[in-house]
């Protein structure tokens, strides 16, 4: 039944007018997208478990929106479907979940087909000259406050520094919104932002309508400089993350303690970071730092931890026909050394899109020190091609390999964490990405990912300790002005 609704749904999709020209703006404007991947996942192997499956994943996004000189509003409703989901793919004990297909069975219902409709967005936005306040539930990203004139930091914001923190978790075939408020101020050369909010339910669960026991408040302010060929931007963020869902916590304690303490997790994030490009003769160079630290409570531990990340770059001007850009850096993260002390050191991601800095997305920032490369290519207008090499290893071998993406329901923590046995190297990642846009309404993508695993893998994995990740996906936007006011 939901099979032969999804091929009805995108016969009908496909009647549908593109996005083309702009609606008028006294329009209300209906707009919407599908995006339809095919995953084939090979996880590390752990049978009699299966490691080795496909599964479809859809997303239907269908909305409408007005935007008047004073303010403006949004509704926007979200259809995810899953299919083909494997029954078979979570091995006990530390093995665990084989994968996002695991992932997706074990969050809804145990069921191997799931869908559901829920809102998405709702919003209302109240604008002046220099301010503007957003009401309802929408989606936000850490970092995307402003986005850069100059067109290389524009880039390393959209890749390498949004939604490390707090994001929608676009990459999953449900997301997170966010209900709450947003406030900005924007200068010329500057903007600042203040969002507090609840984390609602989905990311693994197609049932997107509830909230979590989770609050965010989120402050920061950006500057901006450009002059002549440089450009940079600087960043300072605040954070204050409160847990109260009383679960079973992951990390490196003895399951007994971790049950005996549910208290919340309230934490402080400070932090922020800084952007640089310069264009000469021989190319654009470019930097990139950013790092934050942590205060706060772990349940009963009090909680440190901290981040680091430092990247570089560079477009030679010689190599025009490929437009190459070669990328290099460094990522480290705090682990916690000692599992009986008061204290938790283990740097904590909270709610961010895990995948965009974790393309094959076994590993994410906890506890992780990432060495990483990347050549991106783009020979064709329509046409860009990634490749990034990391070699990934716990910052301390006394903690867990963790993976996720934050809270997504109220009865599930939202981080796995393995016993790494005293292990410290964890895999090799090496992996291809290759983008084809048609035309604005259309966008193919195809991904893989290779991870050589270490001596974490062997000894978590000793049957199979490498691991495969690829994917065809394909996007399609339309949309047409849907009534206009007089």
């Amino acid at each position: 039944m939901i099979r032969a609704f999804v091929i009805a749904l995108i016969a009908i999709l496909f009647t549908l007018p593109s996005t083309g020209q702009p609606a008028s703006s006294d329009a209300v404007v209906f707009q919407g997208s599908l995006r339809s991947r095919v995953e084939m996942w090979d996880w590390f192997s752990a049978p009699p478990a299966n490691n080795n499956y496909a599964l479809s994943g859809n997303l239907l996004r269908l909305g409408l929106s007005q935007t008047k000189k004073n303010f403006d509003w949004q509704i926007e409703f979200a259809v995810p479907i899953l299919l083909g989901l494997p029954d078979n793919a979570i091995a006990p004990g530390t093995p665990g979940q084989l994968g996002f297909g695991a992932s997706y069975y074990a969050s809804n219902k145990l069921s191997q087909n799931a869908a559901m409709i829920f809102a998405k967005q709702a919003f209302m936005r109240w604008k002046g000259p220099k301010q503007s306040l957003r009401v309802g539930r929408f989606e936000f990203s850490d970092g995307a406050e402003r986005t850069p004139a100059n067109t290389t930091l524009a880039a390393i914001k959209r890749d390498r520094v949004n939604q490390r923190l707090i994001g929608p978790f676009g990459f999953s075939h449900v997301g997170r919104s966010f209900d709450g408020f947003q406030y900005a101020w924007t200068e010329k050369n500057a903007t600042y932002t203040l969002i507090s909010a609840v984390p609602t339910r989905g990311v693994l669960q197609t049932d997107g309508w509830g909230w979590n026991r989770t609050e965010v408040t989120y402050g920061s302010a950006v500057w901006a400089m450009q002059k002549g060929g440089a450009a940079s931007e600087t960043r300072v963020l605040g954070i204050f993350y409160d847990d109260f869902r009383h679960v079973v916590k992951t990390d490196s304690r003895p399951l007994a303690v971790r049950r005996n303490d549910l208290a919340n997790i309230r934490i402080f994030t400070f932090g922020g970071h800084h952007l640089s490009a310069f264009s000469g003769r021989q190319g654009t160079f470019d930097v990139m730092l950013w790092g934050v630290g942590q205060t706060g409570k772990w349940g009963v531990q009090d909680h440190r931890a901290h981040a680091i990340a430092i990247e570089g770059g560079f477009q030679p001007a010689f190599a025009k026909p490929l437009k190459p850009w070669i990328r290099g850096g460094y990522f480290i993260s705090s682990g916690d050394g000692n599992p009986n002390d008061n204290e938790h050191d283990t740097f904590f991601q909270m709610l961010p899109t895990a995948r965009v800095f974790a393309r094959f997305p076994f590993f994410d920032m906890l506890n992780n020190r990432d060495i990483n490369a990347a050549l991106i290519t783009r020979p064709h207008v329509k046409v860009t091609i990634s490749n990034e090499f990391h070699a990934l290893r716990l910052s301390n071998p006394n903690d867990l390999w963790y993976t996720g993406g934050g809270v997504f329901q109220p009865w599930t923590f939202g981080y796995s964490g393995r016993n790494a046995l005293g292990a410290r190297s964890l895999a090799n990642l090496y992996d291809l990405s290759v983008e084809y846009r048609m035309n604005p309404a259309f966008a193919f993508t195809g991904y893989f990912g290779y991870a050589q695993g270490l001596a974490v893998m062997k000894a978590i994995y000793p049957q199979g300790k490498d691991g495969r990740l690829g994917y065809l996906e394909f996007t399609y936007r339309f949309g047409r002005p849907a009534v206009k006011l007089h």
